[in-house]
């Protein structure tokens, strides 16, 4: 097809995290699969025991999580009052736009695989507080 890339992409591990993308406080963005294709990017999201990110979003993207070690959480909704755990195996769609916060309370390390849709980078953006993007 005219125009649609034409080769696999692979990103060894010793090299996911060397390209640049969205940071909040307490997490660790490693970019992955950024800037390969227009229409989906992907990372490793690593949170440190006892951390939390800012509230955020994604803009127009939506993310697939899939949590690949430890046990954290997403809370979210009017003023953080849904919140859903992640065990290593679990997937979670969080839609475009939808406010959330990323919580480690464990004593232990977190990591999760990021893949968001459309677009060829992640969208990070940071809120002041719960419906400050409104």
């Amino acid at each position: 097809m005219p125009g649609v890339k034409q080769q696999v992409e692979i990103v060894k591990a010793a090299d996911v995290g060397k390209a640049s993308t969205g940071q909040t406080e307490g997490m660790i963005r490693k970019a992955a699969l950024v800037g390969c294709s227009d229409k989906i990017c992907s990372s490793v999201m690593v949170a440190e025991p006892k951390s939390s990110s800012a509230i955020h979003h994604h803009g127009e993207q939506d993310t697939v999580v899939y949590a690949l070690s430890g046990k954290g959480s997403i809370v979210y909704g009017p003023d953080a009052s849904q919140r859903r755990d992640l065990s290593p195996g679990d997937h979670c769609l969080i839609p475009a736009f939808v406010e959330h916060q990323e919580i480690n309370d464990s004593d232990g390390p977190v990591t999760w695989v990021i893949v968001r849709s459309p677009g060829p980078h992640p969208i990070v953006e940071n809120l002041e507080g719960w419906g400050s993007s409104k």
